[in-house]
């Protein structure tokens, strides 16, 4: 029987609850198409992709030294730069406003999951964290989401990820896109924003519609 190692996707040595900007891509099980579709260069969410839009606008509620910046769904995989802040620097300075209730504010008229999501199971922190990591936020989002589409599609337990955030031996052509990308420079940060709002334009040569 052949033992299947997974290679680490994080960077050796990385502190990554280190203050800063990241790039992460997720991409669903077996890549199925779970989230909607693409319709005239725009994704139209279907319940599962709405629970997922819920997801992401509720981490910050729950972790309160984060930020949120892009943040696309596609039908088959998400795409999102989320900030890392030290809470030393942001507590009394007035640079980070306070986390807004998206059950209540953030969510637009139609886009409200139907499944109940009074329970943040999933979304506490982890007891034993000091700091919000970047492991913390994606199992947090992973954990929290697919509990909710199994929910709503009864399939409990079913897995609705990949293990992985992205496998790091496909080279993308877009060449912005890698597991966890340390965000460095301000031209950076504009070049993967521009492709993440991009993406529904472009799904028709997407990688993970078009895998090779």
């Amino acid at each position: 029987m052949k033992i299947h190692h997974r290679r680490s996707i994080r960077l050796p040595g990385y502190d990554y609850t280190s203050e800063g900007a990241y790039f992460v891509t997720l991409v669903t099980h077996r890549r199925e198409r779970l989230f909607g579709k693409i319709v005239d260069d725009e994704m139209v969410l279907n319940e599962f992709g709405k629970i997922v839009y819920f997801t992401w606008n509720d981490l910050p509620n729950h972790n309160p030294d984060i930020g949120l910046d892009e943040f696309i769904i596609m039908p088959n995989h998400i795409h999102f730069i989320v900030y890392l802040f030290n809470p030393a620097h942001t507590v009394g300075a007035g640079s980070q406003p306070a986390p807004v209730d998206p059950t209540v504010n953030d969510i637009p008229a139609g886009l409200e999951p139907r499944v109940d999501l009074e329970s943040r199971a999933g979304l506490e922190p982890a007891p034993t964290k000091k700091r919000t990591s970047l492991s913390e936020i994606v199992r947090q989002f992973k954990t929290f989401s697919a509990r909710c589409i199994n929910t709503s599609r009864g399939t409990p337990g079913a897995p609705v990820w990949q293990r992985n955030d992205y496998d790091p031996s496909r080279k993308e052509r877009s060449g912005v896109q890698k597991p966890r990308h340390i965000i460095s420079t301000d031209r950076e940060h504009e070049t993967i924003a521009a492709y993440i709002a991009n993406n529904p334009s472009n799904w028709i040569n997407d990688n993970e519609r078009n895998p090779w």
